[in-house]
């Protein structure tokens, strides 16, 4: 149940739903099987599994779904040699070349035959919805799936207006900052030990893994304008997480005794109790070091442009 990744969203003018009705709302864009001729399909489905019908699981404010993405898995090794087969026996049967539009006609009549009959891959992509505080988080591992449970939602709901969470510091700055200074970190943040460093005016990137990121090495490459893109940090006897520069939250790693708390109070022969158990006390953690995270980055910049309702493009959430 633990996160992974988050994205993090802004929900503005949002009108409450209750959970009755955001379940059966839920139910009608539920998981349908996948199509002979459908590649992918995405669809809510119980966070607790099999065992379990709700589509939707709220505790004091906070909201969990699921949204399970399935895809057929045809790859193109696979259409190339039928086609190249096909191509050769065709091509002995007439005694001339087949031509170019010929064959991108067949390579497409081989991928309509062949993709009722490829292996199909499931992933689930569970999304929190923080009600308090108008905060929505997409435990996934690129922004683009995150949009696309965030479209699911807004079919789901008919209209939403969101837009990625945004700092008035920009992230960049900060951790560029925290890295040139690491004394004047806030109270409860360290630095880890990871981090990607980015040179002006070049797309060179270096990364580096297991390092000391207070080393005069890392000091030379910020003294040589490189700015900080991703930086470990760990939020004292809570988590370590990497930040990305557009808010991201990756790899999180949530301590050993707040692992530990929840194993305490779960029962382990429960499995939808332990779910909920371990989703409240970790969303209230990440909820309390995203407002941290937010007073340490200057606040939330609530001068950004809010989208239109059913607008979820690339030109809303990029």
């Amino acid at each position: 149940m633990w996160f992974k990744h988050l994205h993090l969203y802004r929900l503005h003018e949002t009108q409450r739903i209750a959970l009755e009705d955001l379940e059966e709302a839920a139910a009608e864009h539920a998981l349908r099987p996948l199509g002979g001729s459908e590649a992918t399909r995405l669809g809510w489905c119980p966070p607790g599994g099999r065992k379990s019908t709700s589509l939707v699981h709220e505790l004091q404010g906070h909201r969990l779904l699921s949204a399970l993405r399935q895809e057929r898995i045809l790859p193109a090794s696979v259409i190339r040699e039928e086609l190249d087969e096909r191509v050769a026996d065709q091509e002995t049967a007439q005694g001339f070349p087949v031509p170019r539009r010929e064959k991108q006609a067949l390579k497409e009549q081989i991928h309509e035959e062949l993709l009722p009959r490829a292996f199909v891959r499931s992933r689930k992509i569970d999304l929190w919805w923080d009600t308090s505080r108008e905060l929505i988080a997409v435990n996934a591992s690129s922004r683009a799936r995150a949009e696309d449970v965030l479209d699911l939602l807004r079919q789901t709901l008919g209209s939403l207006k969101v837009t990625p969470l945004a700092t008035r510091t920009p992230p960049l700055r900060a951790m560029t900052e925290w890295l040139h200074a690491p004394d004047a970190l806030p109270d409860s943040l360290l630095l880890g030990d990871q981090v990607e460093l980015k040179a002006k005016g070049d797309d060179g990137v270096l990364r580096a893994r297991q390092v000391d990121l207070a080393s005069d090495e890392i000091h030379r490459l910020l003294e040589n304008g490189r700015q900080a893109t991703r930086l470990g940090l760990e939020i004292e006897d809570r988590l370590s997480l990497v930040l990305q520069e557009d808010l991201a939250l990756k790899s999180l790693r949530f301590a050993d005794a707040l692992l530990d708390e929840a194993s305490q109070q779960s029962d382990a022969d429960d499995a939808l109790v332990r779910l909920e158990t371990d989703f409240l006390l970790m969303a209230q953690t990440l909820a309390e070091i995203i407002e941290q995270l937010i007073e340490w980055l200057g606040g939330e910049a609530r001068g950004v442009s809010e989208p239109a309702e059913a607008d979820l493009s690339s030109a809303a959430i990029a």
